[in-house]
């Protein structure tokens, strides 16, 4: 989704940044995953910006969305063509800033950006899992980032922060290990997957698995399911976007060409033509298995069956933290009525909530773009977390 970022909008960037891996659950200490089955050992990749203060008080997990990855802000190099994907939130100066706060991104399991996922190699074999890695859970993947934030010495986040499948791993650290969060603030999410977004993740899965090339997982050595993955990619961004915002980008303008080709090989029309190159775009960068894996993750999720017997209510009385939950008015793919719902099931366990809807016309990749109302209560609200754990460890003292 890093297409949206060109450059820094407000304050400065981190500058140059490192991916850092942390490996875990070498065997026999395997981690077993939701599914029953072992995996180990694990990698994750992530990255940090900003410094951990003494206390290690002040750190701030950023989850990234189902193809994110760890680079969230700064460039690897001079010749980045882009920033890392939320670099428009974190940096000196934005509402994440790295000189009040540790912020700390990792690729999720199941991921292909250097975190163990169906392409990394299988100990037992040499060979790339494929479809023979475990299917894993939203659950699974913030087990294995508890890990590293306790290898990174830190005992109790700032907040966790992240939209879309970031925002389900939001959830599910607040209820999970409630002990661990001071504040969260789920952006463009929900509890669980409504059957349109169900279905429109397995037909993405099912262009993949009908491209020829996919070969059930093993690919590895040949092509790649370059047409399936880019199909699944062009499905997938349809709904990232809104009506109003295709009209305004595309309408029914053509493509380079003044009249209709008459033919199923041109691209026609703009939106055609847009779809396509992010489809291919993907391919070049993404793998076909992890999004299988990702996709799934995101539709098993479903915090109220996991944590509160089917209630909501029941699975937010574990939490113990501050909410900010933010939803944007086009996003047709978790609607506000999705996060009203996870609020009123907030408040009545007595959580202290703020909610927003945020009104913007971008669909559901808003929380990517920059947005002067979600930049200035993200600023005050993690202040106000930042004041509290000050008075608290001044009280210990």
């Amino acid at each position: 989704m890093s297409e949206y970022v060109e450059h820094a909008q407000t304050g400065t960037s981190v500058g140059q940044v490192e991916k850092r891996f942390f490996t875990f659950a070498a065997p026999p200490d395997v981690l077993t995953v939701e599914s029953g089955r072992a995996l180990g050992p694990v990698t994750l990749a992530y990255e940090t910006y900003g410094r951990l203060d003494a206390t290690a008080s002040n750190a701030v997990l950023v989850l990234h969305a189902l193809t994110g990855d760890s680079h969230a802000a700064g460039y690897y190099d001079k010749a980045d063509p882009k920033p890392g994907w939320w670099d428009i939130m974190i940096g000196p100066g934005k509402p994440l800033d790295t000189d009040k706060y540790c912020v700390i991104c990792s690729n999720v399991i199941g991921g292909c950006m250097g975190s163990t996922g169906p392409s990394s190699l299988d100990p037992a074999t040499g060979r790339p899992y494929g479809s023979t890695f475990p299917v894993i859970t939203i659950a699974d993947m913030v087990r294995a980032q508890k890990r590293l934030v306790e290898h990174l010495g830190i005992t109790k986040l700032l907040c966790a922060i992240g939209g879309s499948m970031g925002g389900m791993q939001v959830l599910e650290w607040a209820v999970r290990y409630p002990d661990m969060v001071r504040t969260a603030v789920p952006l463009a999410t929900t509890t669980k997957h409504s059957a349109l977004a169900i279905a429109f993740n397995e037909v993405a899965r099912q262009a993949i698995m009908a491209d020829p090339k996919w070969n059930c997982g093993d690919y590895y050595d040949g092509d790649k399911p370059g047409h399936g993955l880019a199909v699944a990619r062009m499905i997938g961004h349809i709904t990232y976007l809104s009506d109003e915002s295709m009209q305004q980008k595309f309408d029914r303008r053509l493509q380079d060409r003044c009249e209709i080709s008459f033919t199923f090989e041109e691209a026609d029309f703009q939106v055609e033509s847009y779809l396509r190159y992010q489809g291919q775009k993907f391919v070049d960068r993404f793998d076909a298995n992890s999004f299988l894996y990702v996709t799934k993750a995101a539709d098993y999720f479903n915090l109220e069956a996991a944590h509160g017997g089917g209630s909501a209510v029941s699975a937010f009385a574990k939490a113990r933290c501050r909410f900010l939950v933010a939803s944007f008015s086009s996003d047709w793919l978790y609607p506000t009525y999705q996060s009203r719902a996870m609020v009123q099931a907030m408040k009545k366990n007595g959580l202290d909530v703020s909610f927003v809807e945020i009104e913007a016309k971008w669909g559901h990749d808003a929380f990517l773009l920059p947005n002067a109302r979600l930049s200035g209560m993200l600023e005050g609200f993690l202040d106000r977390a930042a004041a509290d754990a000050a008075r608290e460890a001044g009280h210990a003292l």
